[in-house]
């Protein structure tokens, strides 16, 4: 076994490699970045981030903007800076790091990665730790209630389709769960909001948000009926489609045991179908579904970090990842990625610990990685 783990440990440093060059080597390709940004903020539209930036660098962009004849005939390769002093947009270059290579910034990050040092994000002047530690909270909340509803509905559900296996119980809640899985979650958590958030019928629930104003001032109880009243929408959003991998994972896994030769046994020596059920097949069935929480757990993690904090404005890691993609916030983008990444391989090696802990049948180490 613990071959198996030092493995499994050493082939995360590839895989993280591997992840961190396709992710780099597509920004490379993507159009806009960082420093035509800055141009694009500096022409009008909006002077927020211009303003953080020359906050950041000490200088001043109405300065350093300097216009004139012989500036308007520079070519630059980037779009909209006609016009533009050369070298102050080599100074913002500088600043964002585009004036070194491709390959020796990708030295540098891997670098800092290794050190666990991400940086500062370009237009928030705060380390991506700790926008990481200041959203973690939210995307935390979501996956722990999603996979804990995920479990509550699976297994009673699960099991009662195994027993029930072929009626029109089965039949019917087959149906529900296969409509419910081919639902988009974000298309779900849209019509959610037109009919219960205000949109075109009743308006029950908050729009968006995991809090009212003013929740700091209320009482305990009261704290906790505002939060799931915020967080009632995003979980259903959620749990439609998550629950059904886990109901027919259970329902398999029990009916692979009831056909198995010990429940016949059990049968024949006078059992109820209560007692085979819950004190033999229930041991034997839950192994696998057990042993999956934790991957349970990093995939409502994952899967609700996106969308639907996006859709429901909650200010998570899924919201803080989309932002830094629109806005090109390079740090804040690879950061989260490697977090993300590493914490998805740990959690796949801790499920594949779960099992062999479970049930000490199986063996690591004649399995090849």
């Amino acid at each position: 076994m613990s071959a198996y783990i030092a493995r499994r440990i050493l082939l995360m440093f590839p895989t993280l490699l591997g992840i961190l060059f396709v992710s780099f080597v597509v920004v490379q390709f993507a159009p806009g970045g960082p420093v035509e940004r800055v141009i694009a903020q500096l022409s009008g539209a909006d002077t927020g981030a211009a303003s953080r930036v020359s906050g950041s660098s000490g200088g001043d962009f109405g300065a350093r903007n300097q216009v004139g004849a012989a500036s308007d005939a520079v070519n630059s390769k980037y779009r909209g800076a006609q016009g533009l002093d050369p070298e102050f947009v080599k100074s913002l270059e500088k600043q964002f790091g585009f004036d070194k290579p491709a390959p020796e910034r990708f030295a540098l990050m891997l670098w800092n990665f290794a050190r666990f040092d991400f940086g500062k994000s370009y237009f928030r002047d705060v380390s991506v730790l700790q926008l990481v530690k200041e959203k973690l909270p939210v995307s935390m909340s979501l996956g722990i209630w999603m996979t804990l509803l995920t479990y509550l509905i699976s297994i009673p559900l699960g099991i009662r389709k195994a027993v029930k296996d072929g009626s029109k119980f089965d039949t019917w809640t087959s149906a529900v769960i296969i409509v419910g899985f081919a639902i988009p979650g974000f298309l779900f958590a849209i019509l959610l909001i037109i009919l219960f958030a205000g949109g075109s019928f009743w308006s029950i629930f908050p729009l968006r948000g995991l809090t009212s104003d003013g929740w700091s001032q209320f009482p305990w109880y009261w704290k906790i009926i505002d939060y799931f009243w915020h967080i009632t929408l995003p979980l259903i959003s959620m749990v439609l489609g998550a629950f059904a991998t886990m109901t027919l994972l259970t329902k398999n896994s029990f009916l692979d045991e009831i056909r198995k030769q010990y429940v016949m046994t059990a049968r024949a020596k006078g059992c109820s179908e209560t007692q085979v059920l819950y004190n033999h097949i229930f041991r034997n069935a839950m192994l696998i579904v057990i042993a999956g929480f934790p991957g349970a757990f990093i995939h409502a993690f994952f899967s609700g970090s996106l969308l639907i904090e996006t859709i429901f404005s909650l200010d998570g890691l899924g919201l803080l990842g989309f932002e830094s993609v629109l806005n090109r916030d390079y740090p804040v983008v690879f950061g989260t990625l490697f977090i993300f990444s590493l914490v998805g391989l740990v959690v796949n090696l801790i499920s594949d610990i779960a099992y062999m802990w479970i049930d000490p049948r199986i063996d690591f180490e004649a399995r090849e990685v």
